[in-house]
């Protein structure tokens, strides 16, 4: 009987024992498990509401968004989370490697998270906030979209005329350049190398400016608009 005792005892302080070893660990493997869950759950509800959003600002409010998923459930694990708004930003570190993203990139997107997660005044972002106090099969997410549906400047369509505007300029300054520099060396010989090379880069600068500007018109223009009818 006493030898029944002693051997359950053993077994009792063993078990603690073990999960002590390593216990962030294993509380950054639950908070990873349950955003998970929140997250699919969550952009299963979404889909039918056809967001247009840039990639940048739908990436950067959903892992906010979990941001605060997690520091609320690293909250309700109990006693042993000291800090459960630090350890959530370690969880979304370690869900980012998971997800095949580069451990130094992981850390500066984090640092970045880090400082986009508060406002001037100190509190907490919008999706964090609204994270935190997110319930199981609620439409918080969608409340956090919602918010910026009507702004122009994190659009999908507006993202979209930011790419193509980069890609003319830049294939449309590399080609006027080229063929500047073609035609000079072609039919006016006898230039030096470091006036051809100048010609070149004037007109490709002749070419970028103009469009650049139109780009900054139609972006004022819009927004503007928006203003407007808001």
């Amino acid at each position: 009987m006493t030898d029944k005792k002693t051997t359950d005892n053993t077994l009792a302080a063993e078990i603690p024992a073990e999960e002590a070893k390593n216990p962030d660990v294993s509380t950054i493997d639950a908070c990873i498990s349950h955003a998970r869950e929140i997250k699919d759950a969550q952009l299963e509800l979404i889909k039918s509401k056809n967001y247009d959003f840039a990639p940048e600002f739908r990436d950067l409010t959903i892992q906010l968004y979990l941001l605060g998923v997690m520091w609320k459930f690293a909250e309700s694990l109990g006693s042993n989370v000291e800090n459960a708004r630090e350890l959530a930003f370690s969880a979304l570190q370690t869900m980012m490697i998971q997800d095949k993203l580069q451990k130094q990139k992981a850390l500066k997107r984090i640092e970045f998270l880090r400082k986009m997660s508060k406002l001037e005044d100190d509190h907490n972002a919008l999706a964090v906030a609204i994270g935190y106090e997110s319930e199981p099969d609620d439409n918080s997410l969608a409340e956090v979209f919602d918010h910026y549906v009507d702004d122009l400047q994190v659009s999908g369509a507006f993202w979209r005329l930011y790419d193509r505007g980069k890609k003319i300029m830049l294939y449309g300054g590399l080609g006027i350049a080229f063929l500047v520099i073609w035609f000079i060396t072609l039919f006016m010989p006898g230039n030096s190398a470091i006036a051809i090379l100048a010609a070149g880069l004037i007109s490709a600068a002749i070419f970028v400016i103009p469009v650049f500007l139109i780009g900054v018109f139609i972006y004022h223009t819009k927004l503007k608009k928006t203003k407007q009818a808001s």
